[in-house]
């Protein structure tokens, strides 16, 4: 079963420096109807103005994945992480018992946009934790690389969460075959340009949740970039 999620439907918020769109409830948006899909409980679609940022602040038990679209975000934590965050990173930062951490856009004259996914974790109060790694374009130009898992195969990062991240480029001619467990869940989040899954369309923004399905197809794609996640059921 395919259910689509019109990416005008997300909730959205604009707080001058930032402006998010929400896949599922979160913060002042509340929708009892999308609560999140499987494990998969946030995905924001965040820009955030030239010099401001997210100020320290507290998380736990949580599986936090950052992926840059343009720009650059300084991230530091309290496990003594500093880092800059760029396009084609993949940021995880386990949450465990506890963590403080702050984001910043520091770029004096550009914006930065970039996607904040949560996933719950597999067991609750783990020791806290950070990794980070590129996968350049090249890497995922007509294919679904995978960027996230539980057991970092394939020189993915590590999430403690019974999922994966998939990530591809797709333009004209090009498509992608994934097999999937139909006792599983899987959400395909457009990041940006046109992409058919499994004969559905979509735009920037749409999503596809998927649910006893044991194949995805990609294609008819333009300028496409997407996410694609195996998720618990």
């Amino acid at each position: 079963m395919l259910t689509m999620r019109k990416g005008s439907d997300r909730g959205h918020a604009d707080h001058g420096w930032l402006k998010s769109f929400h896949s599922f409830s979160f913060a002042d948006y509340r929708d009892p109807a999308h609560m999140g899909f499987g494990n998969l409980r946030v995905i924001n679609d965040d820009t955030i103005a030239p010099g401001t940022g997210f100020g320290t602040h507290g998380h736990r038990d949580m599986e936090i994945v950052t992926y840059v679209l343009s720009g650059a975000l300084a991230h530091k934590d309290s496990l003594g992480t500093g880092a800059v965050i760029l396009p084609g990173d993949v940021q995880r930062m386990s949450a465990g018992r506890g963590v403080q951490h702050s984001e910043f856009n520091h770029e004096p004259d550009a914006t930065t946009h970039l996607l904040q996914i949560w996933i719950l974790p597999r067991e609750h109060g783990i020791e806290p934790g950070y990794e980070q790694k590129q996968f350049d374009a090249a890497d995922k130009r007509g294919r679904l690389r995978l960027v996230a898992s539980p057991d970092g195969r394939d020189g993915s990062v590590t999430v403690h969460a019974d999922a994966s991240i998939r990530a591809g480029l797709f333009d004209a001619g090009e498509r992608a075959e994934l097999t999937l467990d139909p006792q599983r869940k899987a959400y395909v989040h457009l990041v940006r340009g046109r992409l058919s899954v499994n004969g559905q369309p979509l735009v920037g923004g749409d999503a596809v949740k998927l649910s006893d399905e044991s194949r995805l197809v990609l294609d008819d794609a333009h300028d496409a970039e997407v996410l694609v996640f195996d998720l618990a059921a």
